[in-house]
């Protein structure tokens, strides 16, 4: 370590508590639903631009409103979650979703859908998104016992890939083929749900106060604390870089994939699916497999995986058109990710100081969730100028430059200590 240690969160270690395991199966039932609600949303309020304009510009703008706030409001929520009683910003979230959702549905109801009111919707479930995820995410070193972390990362990140990006959208699509105003209405009836859930928890929601810094100006240390300590501390700093670039890229696949697979792979909208399926199958096998995958080969070299299959992801759509091929890449991508997501939350959660933790969090997601709408935005400056294979070889090179530093800095001897 390069920097003076300070007390891990959750030491010194409890023994097994059966509120642990209460508290995990609360998160994970509380994950589930409005991670399923969120994936719906994010399929609704596209379709509902589509029905204003025909503008491709303007239809994914009202999407990215979705995602933005991770980049505009990342730091001073951290800064709150430190500061409040962690369930209630859960509340809160989840009381700020059901009020973007009936300002939709009376704009539906009323036929008075406009580009900046579902921008401004976009906007408001974005920014409750990362009140939610940041305030989650600092909950489960509070209340979930340091021996079942593992077991609870793994379960969550299934549970938020399955929900999020594989049935939410699939969801989301029958309800609305029975009408705008169904998946709304259910998207709503989920988020009340998943706030009443909240009450089974139990155990400490409010950080450990940390002392006041001795000079400077408090409400701006405050907002750059999280930052701060990410970067001071090595293995936190290279592994947060790296999952900046494997972020971006990400955000780049996501955004180009469809019109590869469209016009380099002449695929079909249902083997176009096949594609995004295997790309949540992987996630899923990843939850399911990262105790064994973490026991057979290390946690190091679980996390490496997650670059070689970014890596797959990236080059193997430049190298052929085989379905089979690109899907299989998916695949790995999605179980890599999953195998990096569990094993980073662990470090994180063991090594960072309670009292900092939703600053910590918020920073971290800052740089890898905000990454994705700018690699999302500078692979389609690069297919632009230079055509889309181009633009893939270029993310893959990043990819490919990231494994260095990996390998120099996050050793086994580091996760050891962090772990």
């Amino acid at each position: 370590m390069t920097t003076q240690a300070l007390p891990a969160a959750g030491t010194p270690a409890r023994p097994a508590d059966p509120r642990g395991t209460r508290n995990t199966v609360v998160l994970l039932v509380f994950t589930a639903i409005t991670n399923l609600a969120d994936g719906i949303t994010k399929i609704a309020l596209p379709v509902l631009a589509t029905r204003v304009t025909s503008s491709p510009g303007a239809v994914s703008l009202v999407a990215l409103t979705l995602t933005l706030p991770w980049l505009l409001a990342s730091l001073p929520v951290g800064v709150l979650v430190d500061r409040a009683d962690r369930r209630r910003l859960l509340w809160l979230a989840n009381g700020i979703r059901l009020l973007a959702i009936t300002g939709l549905l009376r704009i539906v109801a009323t036929g008075d859908v406009t580009l900046w009111a579902l921008a401004a919707a976009g906007t408001v479930l974005g920014v409750a998104e990362v009140i939610a995820l940041t305030s989650e995410s600092a909950l489960v070193p509070a209340i979930v016992p340091r021996a079942g972390r593992e077991r609870a990362n793994a379960w969550i990140t299934g549970v938020e890939t399955a929900a999020n990006e594989f049935c939410g959208p699939f969801v989301g699509g029958l309800l609305l083929a029975a009408g705008t105003g169904v998946a709304l209405g259910a998207t709503w009836v989920a988020y009340l749900a998943a706030a009443l859930v909240l009450l089974l928890l139990t155990g400490r929601f409010r950080a450990r106060r940390e002392p006041a810094p001795d000079s400077g100006p408090a409400g701006a240390r405050q907002f750059t604390e999280g930052l701060r300590y990410l970067w001071r501390h090595r293995l936190l700093r290279t592994m947060a870089l790296i999952l900046t670039v494997l972020c971006a890229s990400w955000g780049g696949w996501l955004a180009l994939m469809p019109l590869i697979a469209k016009e380099l792979m002449g695929l079909s909208p249902r083997e176009y699916g096949v594609v995004l399926s295997a790309l949540g199958i992987g996630g899923l096998v990843g939850a399911l497999t990262v105790g064994r995958v973490n026991r057979l080969l290390g946690r190091r070299w679980a996390m490496f995986a997650d670059l070689v299959s970014t890596l797959a992801m990236m080059a193997v759509p430049v190298l052929t058109t085989s379905l089979g091929a690109v899907a299989a890449a998916a695949f790995l991508g999605g179980m890599g990710g999953t195998l990096w997501s569990v094993n980073a939350r662990l470090v994180a959660q063991n090594t960072v100081p309670d009292a900092i933790m939703g600053r910590f969090s918020s920073a971290a997601r800052l740089l890898s969730w905000g990454a994705m709408p700018l690699g999302a935005g500078l692979i389609g400056v690069l297919a632009e100028a230079f055509g889309i294979r181009v633009a893939f070889l270029v993310f893959a090179a990043a990819v490919a430059a990231t494994v260095p530093p990996f390998l120099r800095v996050v050793t086994a001897g580091e996760l050891g200590e962090a772990v």
